[in-house]
């Protein structure tokens, strides 16, 4: 049974949105509409209203004239206001025209007038083992993602900084009481790492751990606060549950974005997987970062052992209804000396819909090719950029530490060359924002078009 909408503020009889003029001015508003108890969710800015990937207030119509009213009186500036009646339509005819049964022709014209897809609609498609409604699907999803964040994938990439953990996840290689090397980078191991990646051209690193407490909010702030001085990299971080005070503190540093995946939005398969952790707490986490000012990063894991299709598509609609800027989809890959280590793998087309649900439903976001799916198989990354994923993150910890970090076993190390080639096989473009003089430098060969 989902706890979904015990949490999420499902209250918006007629959303408009309002657009902000900047990141702290966004901040600014929420806070003034808090303190006046109007009910208000940070979403990213659907397409047609605002910058890719950025951050609008939804609220009520009938709210409207009070907020105005308010923000005038305090004169808070903001770039306007508008109904989501109205909505961008996408045109779907491509995917509509092929030989599918009706029920998927009328979901995806529901798609292409921008309604909301319900949870019916997506356990439908999840179940669905038509291959001409698959194509269709990836088809939808290719053009959404095409409209909403262009043909230029994102490069990042992760510093696996500590694989220790506190926590006894059952699926994962890091947990606890796994018997394996241990290691933590130092501060200057960390900074080395980046001075690399600033050299490739990279705009964010992610620095990403076990839920590991030896770094300290202090240890964790210095190294933001030299990162940010002397690269002015983006930064987002991924190390578990931290008290609310410290996402503020993060924040105020100049994080970008915070990574914390729900993995599941199922009370009972939450308890499942993780006997030392609670569902409710990691939503409360969540709205913590959020109402810190910090994007937030999710997303969960498919394939999970008892997972039903009806929690697969309640994950999908956390995302959506929780206002997630970034959402990690990977497939369940089972990890030696762990509770699930006789469980089965995942299945690549079963996460290939859900990256193109993902996509329909939450469109103006960022979508990785996960490492983990292209440990499943090959060309299952460059799959998932042709089925709406659009971010590919390298894997840059140091090449000694690399095989530690085992979330997952047999792991595939994405590095630049894995990432030329996925981006060459789904037909899509490298960032500009790359130094393709430096890369070229260092021996690779990358074509014209891929620019």
């Amino acid at each position: 049974m989902s706890i979904l909408n015990k949490f999420i503020k499902d209250e918006f009889e007629n959303p408009h949105i309002l657009i902000s003029i900047s990141n702290s001015n966004m901040i600014h508003i929420k806070n003034t509409l808090d303190k006046s108890h109007i009910l208000n969710e940070l979403i990213p800015t659907p397409k047609g209203f605002g910058e890719i990937c950025t951050t609008a207030i939804k609220f009520n119509k009938k709210d409207k004239e009070k907020i105005e009213g308010l923000l005038k009186d305090k004169k808070i500036y903001y770039e306007g206001i508008h109904s989501l009646e109205n909505r961008y339509k996408y045109n779907l005819s491509k995917a509509i025209d092929m030989e599918i049964p009706e029920k998927m022709k009328m979901i995806l014209r529901k798609v292409s007038s921008n309604i909301n897809l319900n949870k019916e609609d997506i356990i439908y498609v999840l179940e669905s083992k038509d291959d001409n409604e698959y194509k269709s699907l990836i088809k939808a999803a290719d053009i959404i993602r095409s409209e909403c964040v262009g043909d230029r994938i994102e490069v990042r990439a992760a510093i696996e900084f500590s694989n220790y953990c506190m926590k006894n996840c059952n699926y994962c290689g890091l947990r606890k009481d796994n018997k394996q090397f241990r290691y933590r980078m130092s501060r200057e191991e960390i900074l080395n790492e980046v001075d690399k990646l600033y050299k490739l051209g990279i705009k964010t690193v992610i620095l990403q751990s076990g839920e590991d407490p030896f770094y300290t909010t202090d240890i964790i702030l210095s190294i933001i606060k030299e990162i940010k001085e002397k690269y002015k990299m983006g930064i987002t971080l991924s190390i578990g549950e931290r008290k609310e005070e410290e996402y503020k503190l993060f924040k105020k540093a100049g994080i970008n974005n915070y990574l914390l995946k729900i993995e599941t939005a199922s009370k009972e398969l939450y308890d499942y997987i993780h006997p030392d952790s609670k569902l409710d707490e990691r939503i409360k986490n969540t709205q913590w970062i959020k109402n810190s000012g910090i994007r937030i990063g999710s997303g969960g894991m498919i394939g999970l052992p008892t997972q039903t299709y009806s929690d697969i598509a309640d994950v999908i609609l956390f995302q959506k209804n929780y206002g997630v800027h970034m959402i990690g989809f990977g497939p369940f890959i089972p990890s030696k000396s762990t509770p699930f280590e006789n469980e089965k793998s995942s299945d690549l087309k079963l996460n290939l819909k859900v990256i193109a649900l993902t996509r329909i439903i939450c469109q103006d976001v960022f979508l990785p090719a996960t490492t983990a799916i292209s440990t499943l198989k090959k060309e299952a990354q460059a799959l998932a950029l042709m089925a709406g994923a659009n971010t590919i993150m390298l894997i840059s910890t140091p090449d000694k530490l690399k095989e530690k970090y085992s979330i997952y076993s047999n792991k595939k190390m994405v590095d630049l060359s894995f990432t030329i080639e996925s981006t060459k096989e789904a037909k899509r473009k490298l960032p500009k924002y790359l130094n393709y003089d430096y890369i070229k430098k260092l021996g690779y060969e990358i074509d014209n078009d891929l620019k």
